[in-house]
């Protein structure tokens, strides 16, 4: 929450452009000033610094909430409990679908389609919701460069040929899909701390990470001494961000990874092991 922009804490317009200029622009930039630096940047008295700094503070520290209180907010949310997947048998498995708010990962040996099955989770979210989908927009974010937009329109084209079928439909529903190539662990996670406000300012409804196990297979080598430590705590601070956001805006969030590393973590995911159906499932 530290990445909050400072405009969604209630500063002034005036204040928030004089932060910008000095590259102040989320809660984070803003308190790790000290009161004197403040004073300097913004013009005010010690006392308006502390103002602000309090004010700042309050809006990244996590609320204290009760069991109650998360339960009566969720109950009043109009957003749909699942995202169908559109194959009767895994939602019937999956009580509905991939699950809003929460995390789920996708297993399976290298090859078996997971990707293939988040490029049509990607089209699934933006369909209208009389067509159960979110009618929203997707982040995809691809470490391994395997998403391709031609594979996007097949897969749309193939499941939907009634509703694809003109040009603007399908020009719409890829300009609704934003994807980011991050080749490494800090790309990464500077991508999910910052996506708060890419969530907000585009009605983002879909959150796919494809897929974390590729970044950090090549940048943790476990037999190196301290590797295997480092590692937990890129994938522990990861899954917290992810956890955060699918909380926090009720969003479904989709994470792939192959089977021989799905142990990492797991605890922390809603699985989807596609090893046994991956041979009878077309996309």
């Amino acid at each position: 929450m530290s990445n909050k922009k400072l405009r969604r804490v209630g500063l002034s317009q005036e204040l928030c452009d004089r932060l910008s200029r000095h590259q102040i622009v989320n809660c984070q930039d803003f308190l790790g000033l000290s009161p004197l630096e403040l004073m300097k940047v913004t013009g005010l008295s010690y006392g308006g610094v502390q103002e602000l700094l309090y004010m700042v503070s309050r809006a990244c520290a996590p609320q204290m909430q009760t069991a109650y209180d998360i339960k009566m907010r969720r109950s009043a949310e109009l957003s749909p409990a699942f995202l169908s997947t559109t194959l009767s048998a895994l939602d019937k498995a999956l009580h509905g679908g991939v699950a809003c708010g929460s995390l789920t990962e996708i297993t399976g040996p290298p090859g078996c389609g997971k990707t293939q099955f988040c490029i049509m989770m990607s089209v699934l979210a933006t369909l209208p919701t009389n067509m159960g989908g979110l009618e929203g927009t997707v982040v995809y974010i691809d470490t391994e460069s395997a998403f391709t937009a031609e594979r996007l329109v097949e897969i749309a084209e193939s499941r939907f040929p009634l509703y694809f079928n003109t040009e603007e439909k399908l020009l719409l529903m890829s300009s609704k899909v934003h994807l980011h190539r991050e080749l490494s662990c800090e790309a990464v996670l500077q991508r999910l701390e910052s996506l708060e406000e890419e969530i907000i300012s585009k009605g983002v409804k879909l959150v796919i990470v494809d897929s974390i196990a590729s970044v950090v297979r090549k940048e943790f080598d476990p037999q190196l001494q301290g590797n295997i430590k480092e590692r937990n705590k890129f994938l522990a601070k990861q899954a917290s961000l992810l956890k955060y956001l699918a909380e926090e805006f009720s969003l479904p969030v989709s994470v792939p990874f192959s089977f021989f590393f799905h142990k990492v973590m797991t605890s922390q995911y809603r699985i989807i092991n596609l090893e046994k159906t991956s041979k009878q499932v077309t996309f």
